[in-house]
């Protein structure tokens, strides 16, 4: 049998990138942060283009590996990428242990570094004669290495959990062996090979810690085992990749602005990177509570991934492609993609795969009693007609509802945000559908384009339409409608959309009434924050607005300079 090794770890990625929400969720060490599930998916993406130039996928790795277990990962598989074979997993798997251990300053057991270890002891010991059983082994071991995770950091035990990145090893190397066998299926559940151990306890405590998690990537000038020893004093938690002439560092520090010119003075600072532990640390106490249903939807929402976790919503990615970088939506730059398309590169989108949105039904289903996929509109997508069939063949109980909302961008994330809120508010699953119903029907959006010829360049209108509208400096008004796209009227600058989105708000919203208003921006937040907010304020006193950048899959068939408004009216 011929193992494609290329798909095994593809699946991995997406197993991972699915259940990251849970990783985030228990994510306590070292830090209690809530980041770990995010971190793995910015920096395991590279292997799902592996097949294109496997050392392109390695400096990938070192450029896109974020947080403490995103770079230990990303150091393990730079070694691992080289198994060609089953045979050749044992050495590919202990040479990437051994630098995954020397990349920590401070390793520790615990984490995933004992997956890594359980992974080569079990290698080391089975043959590939039969590999259905190999493979069954070693899932076995590593679920109970990471069982053990608890037992071996005080930190983990007191919050009654497994260690998230130990756990999202595993996650992918189950994925990752069931493929490389040809067993795409009958994955048992999370939920029950870990019960118990995959919710933070009430008792719980996160400790505050003040400082930033940094990444960068340093182009070296001098020696490197200098240079490495001189790094480790810099901060706390550090990692440390070397590649070539480059040195991909990871670490938490009290004193940025120090940080960065002590790093500048070994070399040239060519990535920087940075989050502030407290802000993280604070988010993550305050995790939504879930209502009488979970709600889930797309990322093309305009929801961002901390909003949406302040809600409870599960968000389903789609890609970015941006010249040779691709990653989910919700974690790429907004900045970098608007000035990626300003300087002409191009720029593309593509869904996640089918088993990707599989695994998210799935994770939902093990996790909530009843959860309601409030679906991009089915004409922009096909994720309406995979949720329906995958809920067919899998959801005998009927716990998973699935709207096709015939929304996107901001009229989709006010939809998923208010149904989120409402449910919060009831313990009737019926009633928060019938809610979602409503705001499918009441809910309006319109969009509002600098440049057609994004438009173009994606197919939505020709060229020649394009070129002609931005000479004469008319610029359509979109409405993202069940039906597509269409267009409800011109403008030809920023004022005149202004009256329009105004003109609209008060044709749909009683006079002294507080719709709920989402302004989305592209790369002019400054304007929209400050105009527009401003103008729709002095119309609604009352109402609430919310600033949000605009969706990206969006955002890359509309252009730079885009901006849009969401709103639902007052429900009486």
């Amino acid at each position: 049998m011929k193992l494609d090794f290329q798909k095994a770890h593809i699946s991995g990625v997406e197993r991972v990138a699915a259940w990251s929400d849970v990783l985030d969720s228990i994510n306590v060490f070292p830090v209690a942060d809530g980041d770990t599930g995010r971190n793995l998916i910015a920096s395991l993406t590279p292997l799902r283009y592996l097949d294109e130039d496997r050392d392109l996928t390695i400096h990938q790795l070192l450029l896109s590996a974020r947080g403490n277990s995103g770079n230990i990962a990303a150091r393990f598989f730079a070694a691992f990428l080289a198994a060609n074979s089953f045979d050749d997993l044992f050495q590919a798997a202990k040479l990437g242990r051994d630098q995954a251990w020397q990349a920590v300053s401070r390793p520790v057991h615990g984490t995933m570094l004992t997956v890594f270890d359980t992974l080569v002891d079990v290698l080391d010991k089975y043959s590939s004669k039969d590999l259905d059983a190999t493979a069954a082994e070693i899932i076995d071991r590593l679920e109970t290495a990471v069982k053990s995770t608890p037992q071996l950091l005080p930190g983990l035990k007191q919050a009654g959990v497994v260690d998230s990145g130990a756990l999202g090893m595993y996650i992918f190397f189950e994925s990752f062996f069931k493929h490389l066998v040809g067993q795409n299926d009958g994955f048992q559940p999370l939920s029950t090979r870990f019960k118990g151990l995959l919710a933070i306890s009430p008792s719980f405590q996160a400790q505050m810690e003040a400082g930033y998690c940094v990444d960068t990537v340093i182009r070296l000038d001098g020696n490197d085992q200098e240079i490495i020893s001189r790094l480790r004093q810099y901060g706390d938690n550090v990692v440390m990749i070397p590649h070539k002439d480059y040195l991909k560092v990871h670490l938490h520090t009290d004193d940025m602005d120090s940080a960065r010119k002590k790093m500048e003075s070994l070399g040239d600072v060519v990535q920087w990177t940075d989050d502030d532990l407290a802000a993280q640390i604070s988010d993550f106490k305050q995790l939504g509570r879930q209502g009488a249903v979970h709600i889930m939807t797309d990322a093309a929402g305009s929801l961002t991934r901390e909003h949406a976790r302040e809600l409870g919503i599960t968000l389903l990615d789609s890609y970015i492609i941006a010249g040779d970088k691709s990653l989910p939506e919700s974690l790429f730059a907004a900045a970098e993609l608007y000035q990626t398309m300003r300087d002409g590169i191009r720029v593309s989108t593509s869904q996640a795969s089918m088993f990707e949105r599989h695994q998210y039904y799935q994770r939902v289903i093990e996790q909530h009693p009843q959860v309601l996929y409030l679906c991009v509109g089915s004409v922009f997508t096909g994720n309406f007609n995979v949720a329906m069939q995958w809920k067919e063949q899998n959801d005998p109980d009927n716990r998973m509802t699935v709207i096709d909302t015939g929304a996107a961008s901001g009229r989709l994330g006010t939809i998923a945000m208010a149904t989120a809120r409402y449910s919060q508010t009831t313990d009737d699953p019926e009633a928060v559908v019938d809610f979602a119903g409503w705001a499918v029907h009441a809910c309006e959006e319109y969009v509002f384009l600098d440049k057609l010829k994004y438009l173009a360049a994606g197919g939505r209108l020709s060229k020649s339409s394009a070129f002609f509208g931005d000479m004469l400096h008319v610029k359509p008004v979109i409405s993202p409608m069940a039906e597509g796209a269409k267009k409800v009227g011109m403008a030809k600058n920023g004022a005149d959309q202004l009256k329009f989105a105004l003109d609209k708000l008060n044709s749909a919203c009683r006079p002294g009434s507080a719709p709920l208003v989402m302004l989305e921006y592209s790369d002019n937040r400054d304007w929209v924050d400050t105009t527009v907010k401003k103008a729709v304020a002095s119309h609604y006193p009352t109402c609430e607005i919310l600033l949000q950048p605009l969706s990206l899959t969006s955002g890359v068939h509309f252009g730079p300079g885009t901006w849009a408004m969401a709103f639902l009216p007052e429900l009486f």
